[in-house]
C-alpha cells in the first residue's frame, strides 16, 4: 500500500512538472512583443488618415515575419528620438522603422539582416536651378530630427540643418520656401515629389548608400534569430516585392 501511495504521489508530481512545463512554454510563444515605430514617414510607416491604424511597407513586412514565426506583436507610434533611445534602453522589444543600420547604433541596439536598400537624395521646389544636387546644397535644409539625413546635412559647410520631427512639416515649408531643400530617404523623396507634381523636383541622385535593418533590444538574440528567420522566408516567398508593388508604386 506504500508503495502504491509513494507512486501515486511520485506521478503526481510528475504531471504538476509537465502541467507547468506547458504552461511556461505557452507563456513564453504567446508573450506579447512591443514594436516601436515612428509613424511619421511615408509609404514606409504612417497613421492612415481613416482607419488611425498603422500602416505602410514596413507594417506589412514586420506583419508577415509575425505571421511566418507565431509572434504576437504590438505596435506603437514613438517618435524618432525617443525611439532610438528606448531601443537603447530596452524599453521596446524591438523597432522597424525605416531604421538604417550604422556603427554607431549596433552599439546600442541588435539589428536583423537587412531587409531595404535605400539612399539620402536632395528635393527641391520645381523653380530652384541652384541646387543641383548635394554639393551644391546651402542655405536652411529640412531633415528628420536625428535622422542619416540630419547627420548628412550637418557635414555640409555651406548649409544649415533644420530638424523637424515630421519629414511632411518639412515638406510643407519647401513648399512655402521656409527652406531650400529637403534630404531625407529617396522613397519617401520621391513619394512626396509625385504628390507635387510641378511643384517639387529631385536634384540629383541619391548619395549615400544605405539598408535598413529591424532593430532588436540588446540581450533578445533568440527574438533577433526569429526575426532573422521569418525575413529569410518571406524574402524567398516574394513579399518584399509585393510589398514594394503595393507601397512603393
Amino acid at each position: 500500500m506504500k508503495k502504491l501511495i509513494t507512486l501515486l504521489v511520485l506521478c503526481s508530481i510528475i504531471a504538476s512538472f509537465l502541467l507547468t512545463s506547458c504552461s511556461a512554454t505557452t507563456t513564453s510563444t504567446s508573450a506579447k512583443i512591443i514594436i516601436a515605430t515612428d509613424a511619421t514617414w511615408k509609404p514606409f510607416e504612417y497613421i492612415d488618415d481613416q482607419t488611425k491604424e498603422i500602416v505602410g511597407f514596413d507594417i506589412d513586412i514586420m506583419k508577415a515575419i509575425a505571421a511566418k514565426e507565431g509572434l504576437n506583436v504590438k505596435f506603437t507610434n514613438v517618435a524618432w528620438d525617443p525611439l532610438l533611445a528606448g531601443m537603447a534602453q530596452g524599453t521596446y522589444d524591438v523597432a522597424i522603422s525605416s531604421i538604417t543600420i550604422t556603427e554607431d547604433r549596433k552599439k546600442q541596439m541588435l539589428f536583423s539582416d537587412s531587409y531595404f536598400a535605400a539612399g539620402q537624395i536632395v528635393v527641391v521646389r520645381a523653380d530652384n536651378k541652384d541646387i543641383t544636387g548635394k554639393d551644391t546644397l546651402k542655405g536652411m535644409v529640412g531633415v528628420q530630427l536625428g535622422t542619416t539625413g540630419d547627420i548628412e546635412v550637418q557635414k555640409i559647410k555651406a548649409a544649415t540643418s533644420k530638424p523637424y520631427d515630421d519629414i511632411g512639416l518639412a515638406f510643407q515649408d519647401l513648399l512655402n520656401g521656409q527652406v531650400n531643400a529637403v534630404v531625407c530617404d529617396n522613397p519617401v523623396a520621391v513619394l512626396y515629389v509625385g504628390q507635387n507634381a510641378g511643384k517639387l523636383k529631385l536634384a540629383g541622385s541619391a548619395f549615400t548608400d544605405e539598408s535598413y535593418g529591424i532593430a532588436v533590444a540588446k540581450g533578445k538574440t533568440e527574438l533577433l534569430k526569429q526575426i532573422n528567420a521569418g525575413l529569410k522566408a518571406i524574402k524567398a516567398e516574394g513579399v518584399i516585392e509585393k510589398a514594394s508593388a503595393t507601397w512603393l508604386k
